[in-house]
């Protein structure tokens, strides 16, 4: 095809989570783009605008953009840097092999050179190689911080109920409005006279919310609070504890007194219980209590 005729697709996008400050805004990348095309007399078919991460596959606008090259609608593509087309291995490698099959002739970016030929195509997979290597490199830094974080005994999230994130530092301190509250909590669960239920009722009219959504706490969110360890200073993150420094809001001596009500509330009271298969086995997704099996004309049900 004679690149007089050639139609070219111009994909811009800028990923929210990306902390590369120099990569060009959406805006700069159309402006830098459009002015390069017209230089260049690119004929340019359709404008494609993203904004969303290339860590995976699935970004929807860029497989429509796909969809286009292999429908034929344009033979090329105009972006800033291979880094905005893909940072993974499916998309990079699809479009490696629309350059393969003929579907593409021609990337073009201001920044990067590229021409169809094995040396070219050999360029272009280092270049999409370089920019997974990025984000997987990123993603380890990362984890190793957050790892790191938690030998130190700082929180590495967002602060739990009863504790507040201090952006200075980085480290969590009392919430001084709400951390009262959780401490109540705990200590009249701690009497053995008080269900999840009056817990929840108690710590909702008292205004406890949750930190995402602002919405009264359910009977699965009380079971939570009163099963982590962090209130007393102790930090449980996917599976492992570490030791923490922030000011813990209960002892841990409560804490354990808490829990052993919440164990002895999950098994059966009775040893005349029968003994069927899955007593015991599976705990309900609400409260947190183990489902039961009864006996009612003959057939067993299993509930909470």
């Amino acid at each position: 095809m004679e690149k007089s005729n050639m139609r070219y697709f111009l994909y811009a996008r800028k990923s929210t989570d990306e902390p590369d400050r120099q990569i060009l805004s959406i805006e700069a990348q159309l402006a830098e783009l459009r002015d390069y095309a017209k230089k260049n007399g690119l004929a340019i078919a359709r404008e494609f605008i993203e904004s969303k991460t290339a860590k995976e596959p699935g970004r929807e606008i860029f497989n429509e953009m796909v969809a286009g090259l292999e429908q034929g609608a344009a033979q090329g593509i105009v972006a800033w840097h291979p880094d905005r087309l893909a940072r993974n291995s499916i998309d990079g490698g699809k479009l490696v092999y629309l350059v393969d099959t003929g579907k593409v002739l021609e990337l073009k970016f201001p920044t990067f050179w590229f021409d169809p030929t094995p040396q070219g195509k050999f360029m272009l997979s280092i270049a999409f190689g370089q920019s997974k290597y990025y984000v997987d490199n990123l993603s380890e830094n990362v984890k190793r911080g957050i790892r790191q974080k938690l030998r130190n005994g700082i929180w590495p999230s967002w602060a739990p109920m009863g504790y507040i994130n201090d952006l200075a530092t980085h480290t969590i301190h009392v919430d001084k409005e709400h951390a009262p509250i959780i401490k109540k909590a705990f200590e009249l669960y701690a009497t053995g006279n008080y269900a999840i239920l009056e817990i929840r009722e108690m710590v909702n009219k008292a205004g406890l919310r949750g930190r995402k959504l602002k919405k009264p706490l359910s009977v699965s969110n009380c079971h939570y609070m009163l099963r982590n360890p962090i209130y007393y200073g102790v930090m449980r993150y996917y599976g492992e504890v570490y030791e923490a420094k922030h000011k813990p809001i209960i002892s841990k001596g409560l804490f354990d007194k808490c829990q052993e009500l919440l164990k002895n509330k999950s098994k059966p009271k009775t040893k005349t219980l029968k003994p069927y298969v899955y007593r015991g086995a599976f705990r309900c997704a609400n409260c947190g209590c183990f489902i039961t099996t009864e006996t009612q004309k003959g057939r067993n049900y299993l509930h909470c």
